[in-house]
């Protein structure tokens, strides 16, 4: 199939079926382009929806968001997951609203340059938005390519890697690059699927060479298995005399940067050097069964411990005076920045007050 053909026969299938209501696709812009394949980075279309609605009811420009606080970013981003993707969202927001009079480069190369910006993404902005000839590789399209063109092994192998980028850019037209753009993300994600491809209505199924083989499946190539390593840590459920519960911010680099957890510690035989080191004299404490939260390459298993203190403990003053502490009625919750596991613990302890 020539890359003519190839082009005709997606856009063809887009115009009969592809998706054209999602959110993003109305008052089409650079800005919104951005969000949303930021947030569409490892993430399904159903999840991101109402993230993205409730995201430009908040930050409807850019100068919007570069002007709000991380915390209250952060905040909006809860659920998500991959945290740093928020953390990039933000200072790419403020280079843009300060240092480029607010309007995002329209070519690859200068989009590449901004934080959290890779060159999928960057063909994304530049096509849809800009109506440039770019291109794309983002999940989907991986394995759209690599089934057609029966391209074999892992994606994360930079070999692998370059041999699909190739087969992108030679298929990736000059006329109707947005339609284009978003028909091949539409083919991966509603017909050639990961688990379940519906090759019987793929417009590429006369030249896909994985269908002729019989083993769509078998494209991409796995990632070579590795068992996850095994972390353990303690949080900390510290509750003062008025219900509130102690929270503390990460620092802004690392696992969970910039978001607001418990106080840990790594093993229950630490508590006690943990509670001189807060200054807290605990009333009580439950040792609660032990969660387990999975990172793309490690499992976190983390055990809740309920700590009562018979007064504050910690003083409001002492808190207030703390850039990193806060004391939290989950009552009355404050919109801070928080990882899923901490989230989950606070909305149990607000149906479960001690």
């Amino acid at each position: 199939m020539t890359p003519a053909k190839f082009q005709q026969a997606v856009l063809n299938w887009f115009d009969e079926y592809g998706r054209t209501n999602l959110p993003w696709q109305k008052d089409i812009s650079a800005y919104r382009v951005w969000v949303s394949e930021i947030m569409l980075q490892q993430t399904q279309v159903t999840t991101v929806i109402p993230y993205f609605e409730r995201f430009m009811a908040s930050y409807p420009s850019v100068q919007s968001l570069a002007a709000a606080p991380l915390d209250e970013v952060l905040h909006h981003w809860t659920g998500l997951g991959y945290y740093a993707r928020a953390r990039n969202l933000h200072k790419t927001s403020q280079q843009v609203a300060y240092n480029l009079d607010g309007e995002f480069p329209d070519n690859v190369a200068q989009l590449c340059a901004l934080p959290g910006i890779g060159r999928s993404t960057a063909g994304a902005i530049s096509s849809i938005a800009f109506q440039n000839q770019a291109t794309i590789l983002d999940g989907n399209v991986k394995r759209v390519l690599a089934r057609f063109a029966a391209i074999e092994g892992w994606p994360g192998k930079s070999e692998v890697l370059q041999q699909l980028w190739l087969a992108a850019e030679t298929y990736t037209p000059y006329h109707r690059i947005a339609d284009y753009t978003q028909a091949m993300m539409d083919l991966g994600a509603t017909l050639c699927t990961r688990s379940s491809p519906n090759c019987e209505q793929c417009p590429l199924i006369t030249s896909c060479m994985a269908h002729e083989q019989g083993n769509p499946q078998d494209y991409p190539g796995k990632k070579p298995k590795k068992k996850l390593a095994v972390r353990n840590t303690c949080f900390l459920m510290i509750r003062n005399t008025e219900g509130e519960l102690l929270l503390q911010q990460n620092p802004p680099v690392g696992l969970w940067g910039g978001l607001w957890v418990f106080p840990q510690c790594e093993t229950p035989q630490q508590l006690e050097k943990t509670f001189i080191m807060l200054g807290i004299k605990p009333q009580s404490q439950k040792i609660l069964e032990v969660r387990r939260h999975t990172f793309s390459h490690f499992h976190l298993d983390y055990q809740p411990i309920e700590i009562t203190i018979n007064s504050r403990g910690l003083s409001a003053l002492q808190v207030a005076d703390s850039q990193n502490q806060v004391w939290y009625n989950p009552q009355k919750p404050l919109s801070l920045g928080m990882p899923a596991p901490i989230k989950a613990l606070l909305i149990n302890a607000k149906k479960h007050p001690t």
